[in-house]
């Protein structure tokens, strides 16, 4: 109305100020017009005088080419269409409701502050968050039009109450971007007042949509959750501009020189050609096919396969093009380093739907699928290392191999959602080693301290009991029985029948005192008393807590010097290695060549591992004993070796997760570990173990001069001491004629 009056006062050609006045007078009865209005409904009953007010900015002439709208600001409502955007909307169909694209409601929130900065405060902060239409023609492709808004006819401005942020705050803002809650607490809700309309302009940018979704999808992987996405097909559909297609794509083993189906995509697109080539062909002719790919990687456009060659008409492999209905396709080998990595299709039942020009589209996210498949292999490589640490354990590289086809396997039947059971993995002929570093009478330490907290633990309930003096008298009663028990005559289930007492009886009173009005002093005790309860069994915990810290760290400074040597010690030979925490680590070694059989395997390599073990059971003890001092609980560590001459075979267990010796005629090596942990010196009661000494144990004499040998070296390093112990184990059940060798650390 403002620039009419202006036209209608000040513009030098008459029949456009006699124009302005004839508006503005068929408005004088439309005060709303003029003054403003936020009943939407009134845009439907002023149509036609909106229609002849906002005619120079919607020149008749452009209505059929132009996509174009007023608009009142920041919503969804638009009006006065052009007859090409009338059009648009018919074909979307009754149903369809036009709305913004991909903007949620608290980005959108910030984006308006935004508007208000800019417009308002005049800060040049460039609010470019672009606005998108998504609608579908009458062919159901969908359509992607990017919104550009003259805001030329609207203001921003504060009602009364509003605050107005100072500069430092708006600074402060503008660096929180993210922060919604902070920019609502300096632009509340229904502060600022946006009047007037916009005009907006839509610009088809399907095919650059479309390709930043391309782009997008490709890129978005989920290692975790490799699933196809779905809309992928209707992305390439828009694309291309083809309403109705069909994507397919195999990838190239280059090993085996054969494509593969994607799972993932194996029920979302249609492989109709490639899965011709790949059940029709013999392998000869793929293999030579496959070569001539790698020298000419021309893709193949045909645009009506009813204009082939009839010679070509006559093969086989035209046949598969009419009975699945296509009449149009492209097939294309995506290289990499001049090598196939996959082949694509594009199939179509409508003649002329490809052609060059759409090859040629192609070209522009031909890198992006380069990189979305050579991430997916990658991706794929390391969910099949995933499955073997998940299905089989810990495998080292050594062993690796051995199950690497198996779980490739496993992972591709998962893929196309198909059954696979895991076969039996097994090595064997292998020569074991076997060491344990025993932390000295946990189990004791472990009672005393437990007897330590309840003790306590009774202790704290005598004292709340005591000041609360109503309905306690049971309980204490209870707790003086159990006082009793546990230091006189306690039985295999006092620890439980008193969790019993406190869970069902004693924490629900104790909780019921706090929810009523109990004094101030009672209300503090019992919150105090229940600081020191471990949830999850209702006991006192704080004993047995340090011994599980100190055994917890023990543990874990063992463990992390063994796992750092072994990998000195793999260099060695590969071989399979485990090692387990307890009270105490130990670990196992099994060497052999079925192992590694590409390498040279002899008996020298047994002897350099069993000196690196020895040398690094040392290296563990003199660690222990640097770190001793800062253990919450004081604790003793035994170390113990068992030399074992026998060859073994060892399998993988699927029920544990774990490899275990295999045979019955191998169990004797296990019996005899599992009875060293508390053998005595043979006539006495001394165990073979003992703190600050290393024990090796053994068959025959062969053993004994072999570790003499070791020892010696050590001893020169100045890392044992020269009072070697020559011993005999106690015979133990059906297990006889074992000797040993005890020495101290430095």
């Amino acid at each position: 109305m403002d620039v009419l009056e202006h036209i209608r006062y000040n513009d030098r050609l008459e029949y456009r100020a006699n124009y302005a006045e004839s508006l503005i007078e068929k408005t004088n009865n439309f005060q709303e017009l003029k003054n403003g209005f936020q009943d939407v409904s009134l845009l439907d009953k002023y149509e036609d005088i909106i229609q002849l007010l906002l005619a120079d900015l919607f020149p008749t002439g452009l209505t059929n080419n132009e996509i174009k709208a007023a608009s009142i600001p920041l919503s969804n409502i638009t009006f006065n269409y052009t007859e090409r955007f009338k059009n648009i909307l018919k074909e979307a169909g009754k149903d369809f409701e036009i709305e913004l694209r991909n903007i949620d409601d608290e980005e959108f929130y910030v984006f308006c502050c935004c508007l208000i900065l800019q417009t308002y405060f005049k800060r040049d902060i460039k609010t470019t968050l672009p606005f998108y239409y998504d609608i579908p023609n009458k062919q159901g492709i969908m359509k992607h039009y990017k919104i550009t808004v003259n805001s030329d006819f609207s203001e921003v401005y504060p009602t009364p109450d509003a605050p107005i942020p100072a500069d430092t705050i708006i600074d402060m803002l503008l660096e929180n971007l993210d922060d919604t809650a902070l920019w609502k607490k300096y632009f509340p809700s229904k502060s600022w007042i946006l009047s007037g309309f916009t005009i907006i302009s839509l610009v088809d940018c399907t095919s650059e949509v479309a390709l930043s979704d391309l782009k997008s999808t490709m890129i978005k992987i989920d290692p975790e959750n490799l699933v196809p996405d779905e809309n992928l097909k209707e992305i390439f559909k828009s694309y291309f501009d083809v309403p109705e297609l069909n994507f397919g794509l195999m990838l190239f083993n280059k090993k085996e020189k054969r494509l593969e189906k994607v799972p993932i995509y194996e029920n979302v697109f249609t492989n109709h050609i490639l899965d011709f080539w790949i059940n029709t062909f013999d392998q000869e002719v793929r293999e030579s096919t496959f070569n001539n790919l790698n020298h000419n990687s021309k893709p193949v456009v045909v645009s009506n396969v009813d204009h082939l060659d009839h010679d070509i008409q006559k093969l086989p492999s035209f046949s598969i093009l009419k009975d699945n209905n296509i009449n149009s396709f492209m097939v294309i080998p995506i290289m990499k380093d001049n090598e196939l990595l996959a082949i694509m299709e594009f199939t179509s039942p409508i003649a002329y739907s490809f052609n060059g020009l759409k090859l040629k589209k192609l070209e522009f996210f031909a890198d992006m699928i380069l990189f979305s498949l050579s991430r997916f292999s990658f991706e794929r490589n390391n969910q099949i290392e995933a499955i073997i640490q998940r299905e089989y354990t810990t495998i080292h590289d050594s062993v690796v191999w051995k199950f690497r086809n198996e779980a490739e396997k496993y992972y591709n039947a998962f893929l196309g959602r198909k059954m696979y059971t895991l076969k039996q993995i097994s090595f064997k002929n292998l020569t074991p080693l076997f060491s344990f570093s025993d932390i000295r009478s946990s189990s004791e330490k472990r009672y005393n301290l437990m007897l330590e907290d309840l003790n306590e633990q009774i202790e704290n309930l005598h004292d709340l009991f005591s000041i609360i003096n109503s309905d306690s008298e049971k309980y204490l009663l209870a707790l003086d029985i159990f006082e009793n028990e546990l230091n006189n005559d306690i039985k295999a289930d006092t620890e439980q029948r008193f969790q019993r007492l406190l869970r069902d009886e004693i924490h629900p009173f104790l909780q019921g005192k706090l929810e009523i009005k109990s004094t101030k002093e009672v209300k503090s005790k019992i919150k105090d008393y229940f600081s020191k309860v471990f949830i999850q069994n209702h006991l006192f915990y704080g004993h047995r807590k340090s011994l599980d810290e100190s055994i917890t760290l023990v543990n874990r400074k063992l463990a992390d010097i063994l796992d750092e040597s072994q990998v000195k010690a793999q260099q060695i030979f590969p071989h399979y290695y485990e090692r387990f925490k307890s009270d105490g680590v130990e670990h196992n070694l099994y060497i052999g060549s079925t192992i590694a059989p590409e390498l040279h395997y002899t008996s020298k390599v047994v002897h350099r591992l069993r000196y690196w073990q020895l040398k690094t059971v040392c290296t563990m003890e003199q660690e222990f004993k640097n770190f001793k001092p800062n253990l919450p609980v004081p604790l003793d560590i035994a170390s113990l070796i068992f030399v074992y001459n026998e060859k073994l075979d060892i399998r993988f267990r699927m029920d544990e997760k774990r490899f275990d010796i295999d045979g019955a005629y191998n169990s004797y090596y296990e019996i005899i570990k599992k009875r060293l942990d508390k053998a005595h010196i043979k006539d006495s009661s001394e165990r073979i173990t003992c703190p600050g000494k290393i024990t090796i144990v053994y068959f025959g004499m062969e053993n004994q001069k072999e570790y003499l040998e070791y020892i010696t070296k050590l001893q020169n390093k100045n890392i044992l001491h020269h009072d070697i112990e020559f011993l005999k184990v106690e015979d133990l059940q059906g297990i006889t004629g074992l000797l040993a060798l005890r020495v101290s650390l430095i």
